[in-house]
């Protein structure tokens, strides 16, 4: 038996009601049409993505009285929302400014469905960050000092944030219904068929034979599963299913296993193509088109799941970790039967992309396409007895996926609005200048300490949006260039997945082999060092980010990283005396940091 045959089964839709199919359905069928269709006007396309989220976020996984009160909430949503849309051309000529309590009113339900929507899908503290944002407008011209604000007329602030496009119909929505909504949906389809199994196969064929194999496999599947999920949660419940039990049979700590799932499990959000949608929302806010953000993020994520591989070989070395058996690898047939569901689609997306000159959206479109037709087939040839339930399934993912991103950079809006009309943003990146000593060096650690403490109750994407809207202006002022900055802070934003004591993916991991979480955390903290120094290499090595343009600048500055990174490995992890882990760290980083930050 391969890995494949235990490996992701495809989702089952079984006891699904027909209604939240069609759900389903409609949401992939809406966010196609709109990429398909053209220009459509902002302020429909949006409040419909908003329309669409609303019953997968107050209703699904409810009952009885519950269920009644979601459908009552998002039937007024939606309600809210076709005005919107219907009355979009008004709307423009009012310029964000109310008229008469009607709209008032509309403005306040939209804001609380907004706070309430978020909360149900991943809890408080974003929605809480958002209505904190919403009282400071509304309250903070009592307060003294610099961090007061004039005050804001109540119609122009609410009107703002819910009739223009300065609050939750701003960029940030736009960016997640026309285009972090169609490459949700393409892993969606994926992930419906046998995607997940070819991942599997191939990454086992690759290192299941090498010292520490099983664990190795993890990193590679995590790699290519995380390139479509975006999600270290998802990333860590998918593959951890099969790496974890493979592990923890072959002899590994089962603090050493979960912390090799969580770690290499969060690599998915900074791995192209989707990077948990946070490349879709960097490309509107540095201005850099997607496929620049794919190039200047490749190296780095290609550092990362080095040094986690680097880190990997020490703990084998220490605990003698062995590789797959020969039985528990696949057969060379099905890995390159199963490799075609995830390259077929993969081919495509990349070729229009960067061959024929089509945007994202077109070429996740065909991609999708492809991706439907495969779901008839499985490794041994055509299955359409199984397309019935995978196109099901497929329909289930999409519709909870977007809602779920959706939710959240709804409720980032908020926040990003309330900075921008308050001046508050502008505040805030003075005073981390003042609190850096001027120095890039200060700003990068307050910036860095910031993304941790705030990623660590906020989903990754959220996060980086409002870390990035007031630290990204000052290390700017200080330096550096826009990309620089925006992946700095996306990666300390990421990095709290794994750091005490909020950290996700290190809680699903360790309660998946019933380890104690903070043993697993401090485990994963010393295999993933190192990543808490790659983003410190792109502000010192810039080219690093360069790979387009200075591709031999670029390799030279991945090899000093991807050096630096094994001596700390060896420094942290292997074995040896104090006197060559103190030689080895100091050697690592030197490698990735040179003289870079000095200034």
């Amino acid at each position: 038996m391969t890995v494949a045959a235990t490996a992701l089964p495809p989702t089952r839709a079984e006891g699904a009601g027909v209604l939240w199919v069609g759900l389903g359905a409609l949401t992939i069928a809406a966010h196609v049409g709109l990429i398909l269709y053209g220009l459509v006007p902002n302020l429909v396309a949006r409040p419909l993505h908003m329309a669409l989220l609303l019953p997968w976020v107050f209703v699904a996984g409810t009952a009885g009285w519950r269920a009644g009160l979601g459908w009552a909430l998002a039937g007024a949503g939606i309600a809210a929302c076709l005005w919107i849309a219907a009355n979009h051309a008004a709307l423009r000529n009012q310029y964000g400014f109310l008229e008469g309590p009607g709209q008032t009113a509309l403005a306040v339900l939209l804001l609380a469905l907004v706070l309430e929507g978020a909360r149900r899908m991943i809890g408080w503290p974003l929605p809480a960050v958002a209505a904190a944002a919403l009282a400071y407008g509304l309250l903070g011209q009592h307060i003294p000092g610099t961090f007061g604000h004039p005050g804001v007329p109540l119609a122009s602030f609410l009107g703002t944030l819910t009739i223009a496009e300065g609050g939750i119909w701003g960029s940030l929505t736009g960016i997640s219904a026309g285009v972090v909504a169609v490459f949700v949906i393409f892993g969606a389809v994926l992930n419906a068929g046998e995607a997940g199994a070819g991942f599997m196969n191939v990454a086992a064929a690759a290192a299941g034979r090498l010292r520490g194999g099983a664990a190795k496999v993890s990193v590679l599947s995590s790699a290519l599963f995380g390139s479509i999920s975006g999600s270290a949660s998802a990333n860590v419940a998918s593959t951890g299913a099969v790496t974890l039990p493979t592990m923890t049979r072959l002899g590994y700590p089962k603090r050493i296993a979960a912390a090799v799932e969580a770690v290499a499990s969060s690599g998915g959000q900074i791995m192209p193509p989707l990077m948990g949608a946070g490349a879709f929302v960097m490309v509107e806010l540095t201005g850099v088109p997607y496929t620049g953000i794919m190039a200047a993020a490749l190296l780095p994520a290609a550092l990362y799941f080095w040094a986690v591989w680097v880190g990997i070989d020490g703990f084998a070395a220490r605990h003698d970790l062995r590789g797959l058996a020969a039985e528990d690898r696949p057969a060379r047939r099905d890995v390159i039967v199963t490799s075609a569901f995830f390259l077929v689609p993969f081919t495509i997306l990349l070729l229009m992309m960067f061959a024929g000159g089509f945007t994202p959206q077109y070429a996740a479109v065909a991609a999708i396409a492809a991706g439907f037709v495969l779901l008839a087939f499985d490794g041994d040839g055509p299955a359409p007895g199984r397309l019935p339930g995978r196109l099901a399934a497929a329909c289930l993912a999409a519709g909870r996926q977007v809602a779920m991103i959706g939710a959240i950079i709804l409720c980032a809006s908020i926040v990003i609005g309330v900075l921008g009309i308050t001046g508050l943003g502008v505040k805030l990146t003075s005073a981390i200048l003042a609190g850096g000593g001027g120095t890039l060096a200060g700003a990068l650690a307050l910036t860095a300490l910031a993304c941790l403490l705030l990623g660590m109750e906020v989903p990754t994407t959220a996060a980086y949006v409002i870390c990035v809207s007031v630290a990204g202006p000052a290390l700017q002022q200080l330096g550096l260039e826009p990309l620089q900055a925006h992946l700095f802070v996306f990666w300390f934003a990421l990095l709290s997945t794994i750091t005490p004591p909020v950290c996700g993916a290190v809680f699903i991991a360790a309660g998946m082999v019933a380890e104690n979480w903070l043993r697993v955390a401090v485990t994963a903290m010393a295999l993933g060092l190192g990543l808490y120094l790659i983003p410190l290499g792109m502000v010192a090595q810039p080219a690093l980010l360069q790979v387009a343009d200075r591709p031999g600048a670029a390799l030279v500055a991945f090899a000093a990283v991807a050096l630096g990174l094994a001596l700390l490995s060896r420094a942290v992890i292997a074995p040896g005396g104090a006197l060559m882990r103190i030689l080895a760290g100091a050697a690592g980083l030197a490698a990735i940091l040179g003289p870079g930050l000095l200034r």
